[in-house]
C-alpha cells in the first residue's frame, strides 16, 4: 500500500518526543480521529478500535483477531489498517471513512461467544462512528454474534440479514486488478498463459485460484497451513505448490505475484529476489515501509496498490447497510478494473509510482469531502 505506515508505537522515554502519542497527535503518519482501547476482564477481551477518518461518512473496516506479539504491535496494526481503510473506501467510491479493529489473542484458543458479545458492546458505545465486519481471524458466524449487541455490524449471514462471505467479491476485485495490470503491461486484459504465484490460499486466495484457472493462467501456490494447500490441490491437481514464500517469489518465469496473507510482503529482503513483473494481491499493507513503492518502480515491477484491488469485500459489506444486492455489488467491484487503469495512467502522467498516484486520488476525494 502506498499509504505511509506507522513503525514505532513504543512508549516514549521521559523527556523525549516520540512513541504512540507523538504518532497520533503530531506525526504525518497519525491524524487518527479516535483510538479506543477495549478491555473486558470477564471474557478476556483485549481489543483496539481505531477510527482514522469520518470525512466521507461513518468509519468502516473489519475486525482482525490475531495473536500479536505485544499490545504495542496490536495498536500499530490497528493504526495502519484503519488509515488504509480511509484510502480504500475513498477509491472504492464509498461514503465511508476508514476504521479498523483488532482483537488480541489466538482465535483458535480464546475466541468465545462472551468475548464477541463484549466486543460488540464496545462497537455499540461508539454510536455508529465505526461499522465493523470480518477480517483475518473472524468470520460470518462471528459477526452474527457481534451483531447481537450492536446495530453497526456487517458481514453477517443471510439468515441474519447479512450478505454472507465478503471473500467472494474480494477475490473478484483482485482478479479485476490483475486484468488491469495485464492490460497496462502486456496490452491484453487476460492472464491466459501467464504464471501467477499466490502466497496464501485461505479465505480469499483459494477463490482467486478459481478465477485465474478459468482465465487460463498457470498457478503456483503456497501457504503456511497445509490444509489450505490440500483443499486447493484436491479440487485443482494441476496447481503446483512452492514450499514457502521464499521459494515462490524466486520461481522462474513468474509473471504475477499475489500476496494474499498478512502484510509486509514487499520488503528490502524480498524485492531483490522477486522474479514477477506484476504484484497484485489481496493482502493489506503489502509495502513493508515507505520507499518500497519506489524500489518496485525502479526495478520495473508494476505494483497494483493493495487497497485498491482488494476493495471488493468492503464494497459488499457497505452495500449490506442499504439492503444487499449481489449483482449491484459485483458491478461496483468490476469497476476496480477501470480504477486500477486510471491509477496507472495517473502514475505515468505524474512520473510517480502507482501507490503514490492512488494515494493522491484518495486524498483528493477526502479533501473535497471536508470542504463540502
Amino acid at each position: 500500500m502506498g499509504v505511509t505506515t506507522v513503525t514505532d508505537v513504543r512508549p516514549a522515554p521521559a523527556g523525549t518526543d516520540g512513541g504512540v502519542l507523538h504518532t497520533l497527535f503530531r506525526s504525518e503518519q497519525g491524524g487518527h480521529e479516535q483510538v479506543v482501547l477495549c478491555q473486558d476482564r470477564a471474557s478476556g477481551l483485549k481489543a483496539v478500535i481505531a477510527i482514522h477518518s469520518t470525512a466521507l461518512g461513518p468509519a468502516l473496516g473489519g475486525t482482525r483477531f490475531h495473536a500479536y506479539a505485544s499490545e504495542e504491535e496490536a495498536v500499530l496494526d490497528a493504526l495502519n489498517l484503519s488509515r488504509g481503510m480511509s484510502y480504500k473506501n475513498a477509491l472504492a467510491g464509498l461514503d465511508h471513512g476508514g476504521g479498523k479493529a483488532v482483537i488480541i489473542g489466538d482465535p483458535d484458543l480464546v475466541k468465545t461467544e462472551e468475548l464477541l458479545l463484549a466486543y460488540g458492546r464496545f462497537v455499540a458505545s461508539l454510536g455508529g462512528r465505526y461499522v465493523t465486519a470480518c477480517d483475518v481471524g473472524t468470520y460470518v458466524a462471528d459477526m452474527d454474534v457481534v451483531a447481537r449487541t450492536n446495530e453497526w455490524t456487517t458481514g453477517r449471514s443471510p439468515a441474519n440479514g447479512g450478505a454472507g462471505d465478503s471473500s467472494v467479491l474480494t477475490a473478484y476485485g483482485v482478479f479485476q486488478g490483475m486484468r488491469a495490470s495485464a492490460q497496462h503491461l502486456w496490452g491484453d486484459p487476460t492472464l491466459r498463459g501467464r504464471k501467477v504465484g499466490i502466497a496464501g490460499v485461505g479465505k480469499v486466495g483459494h477463490l482467486l485460484v478459481e478465477h485465474l484457472l478459468q482465465d487460463g493462467a498457470e498457478v503456483v501456490i503456497t501457504d503456511v497451513r497445509g490444509d489450505c494447500v490440500d483443499r486447493v490441490r484436491t479440487v485443482h491437481p494441476q496447481v503446483t505448490v512452492a514450499a514457502d514464500t521464499e521459494e515462490l517469489i524466486r520461481t522462474e518465469g513468474l509473471d504475477v505475484y499475489a500476496p494474499c496473507a498478512l502484510g509486509g510482503a514487499l520488503s528490502d529482503e524480498s524485492l531483490p529476489v522477486l522474479t514477477a513483473k506484476v504484484v497484485c494481491g489481496a493482502a493489506n499493507n503489502q509495502l513493508a515501509h515507505p520507499g518500497v513503492e519506489k524500489d518496485l518502480s525502479d526495478r520495473g515491477i508494476l505494483y497494483a496498490p493493495d487497497y485498491v484491488v482488494n476493495a471488493g469485500g468492503v464494497i459488499q459489506v457497505a452495500d449490506e447497510l442499504h439492503g444487499f444486492d449481489f449483482e449491484r455489488c459485483k458491478t461496483k467491484a468490476a469497476r476496480i478494473f477501470d480504477t486500477t487503469l486510471a491509477i496507472f495512467a495517473r502514475a505515468k502522467a505524474d512520473g510517480i509510482p502507482p501507490a503514490a498516484a492512488a494515494d493522491r486520488l484518495a486524498e483528493q476525494r477526502m479533501a473535497e469531502a471536508r470542504r463540502a
